[in-house]
């Protein structure tokens, strides 16, 4: 039998009305001895260009409430995650100095176990300092392409591009102006992660006059997207900025024609909600989101506000969506248990072929995760990995990834 702790039990006994929360998906732990927010033959990398060629320089984007014209190759759209990838992208970032001496090396064998299952479906490139070469070559395999950049830490689906593609089928990378889920963490290399990946990629960059992460994103491929407003409209991150031209701005760079807004929470973890720990889009019309059931934790009323809010809206082609929910784990094992801990399924990622989930050792839950998401993708194997190590600094398997579309 597994040992699990109940997430309750194991709230109160950190004390300080210490909540563990459902949505992050970043920051590392503030356990050992980090800080919060603020060897094989072949263990080689490929040292990556630098992001300031012309392949990566564009003009200044237009303000978010310009109506300029755009040409037929500047008309982006953001493809939904389970269209057919190109690769996955990943960054072995962790370090000591947010994660803490005792959880790196364990966070650093999930980040292998991620790339290693991935891999067998998709290429995997990743990202990775010279120093931790050899550590990841080891713990992700021969397989995985491994490129020398300098990194803060290891969240791609943050740090990383959005990719989008235009109606003659070129790939181009938003860059949204990372700036360390406003400003919580020191973010100095990873702020060039994102013109990084796109100038490796061969990709148009396109840059954007906001700043959020990929977290807080989550479209259907038709158009419609979910976005929470305690991420994007956040003044750490955009100032000033309303929601009629955060909305103008999304849609210009994403071809969205219709946002759904999920008020999320702010200030309980470090991304200030992201909206793939609370919903994502199983196909279009359809929508899958976590339920929070146990009253004591702080976002127990904000699961069941997106909840109304889901039901009751329509997608960009008018069409009602249907809503499924995930309840979170009331249990998780104890190793890895601490007051950022993020227990929900909604973090699985979408690949070819293929759907990772977390599973975090509460029997009932995890399996119900694994039939639902399963028949919600057929076509697909599930493959449920323990990444409790990543979740113990508040993301998981979502966070840490990032899709590259094939061009089509």
């Amino acid at each position: 039998m597994v040992n699990t702790v109940s997430r309750r039990s194991f709230v109160k006994f950190m004390g300080a009305g210490v909540a563990m929360p459902l949505a992050a998906c970043g920051g590392g732990s503030s356990g050992g001895s980090g800080t919060s927010y603020t060897s094989n033959t072949s263990a080689t990398a490929t040292p990556s260009p630098s992001p300031t060629s012309t392949a990566a320089t564009t003009s200044p984007s237009p303000s978010p409430t310009s109506t300029a014209a755009v040409s037929l190759s500047d008309r982006w759209f953001m493809p939904d995650e389970s269209a057919s990838h190109r690769c996955t992208w990943m960054a072995f970032g962790a370090r000591s100095t947010v994660w803490g001496n005792s959880l790196l090396p364990a966070v650093q064998e999930n980040l292998g176990l991620i790339a290693r299952t991935l891999v067998e479906f998709e290429p995997v490139r990743m990202l990775v300092r010279q120093v931790d070469v050899a550590r990841a070559r080891n713990l992700c395999g021969s397989q995985v392409e491994l490129i020398v950049a300098d990194l803060d830490d290891l969240w791609m689906r943050d740090s990383g591009p959005v990719f989008v593609r235009n109606e003659t089928g070129a790939l181009a990378g938003v860059d949204f102006n990372f700036n360390g889920w406003g400003n919580k963490q020191a973010h100095a290399n990873d702020a060039k992660v994102a013109a990084r990946v796109i100038n490796l990629a061969n990709a148009t960059p396109v840059r954007s006059s906001l700043v959020l992460e990929g977290g807080g994103i989550e479209v259907d491929g038709e158009g419609t997207a979910l976005v929470t407003e305690s991420c994007v409209l956040n003044a750490n991150r955009n100032p000033g900025v309303s929601k009629a031209q955060c909305e103008a701005e999304l849609k210009r760079v994403l071809g969205l024609k219709k946002i759904i807004w999920l008020p999320g929470i702010a200030g309980r973890d470090i991304t200030d909600g992201h909206t793939d720990f609370y919903a994502r889009f199983l196909k279009p019309g359809a929508v899958v989101a976590a339920l929070e059931t146990d009253v004591n934790q702080y976002d127990y009323q904000v699961t069941r506000q997106h909840l109304a809010i889901l039901r009751n809206a329509t997608d960009a082609q008018g069409r009602a969506l249907d809503v499924v929910t995930l309840a979170v784990p009331s249990t998780i094992r104890p190793q890895f248990a601490t007051a950022e801990f993020a227990p929900g399924y909604i973090n699985y990622y979408v690949a070819n072929g293929v759907l990772l989930l977390p599973q975090f050792g509460d029997a009932n839950a995890d399996a119900e995760a694994q039939l639902v998401l399963g028949e919600s993708y057929p076509g697909r194997e599930v493959i449920a990995l323990n990444v409790d190590a990543i979740a113990a600094g508040g993301g998981g398997i979502h966070c840490a990834t990032q899709q590259e579309p094939v061009r089509v």
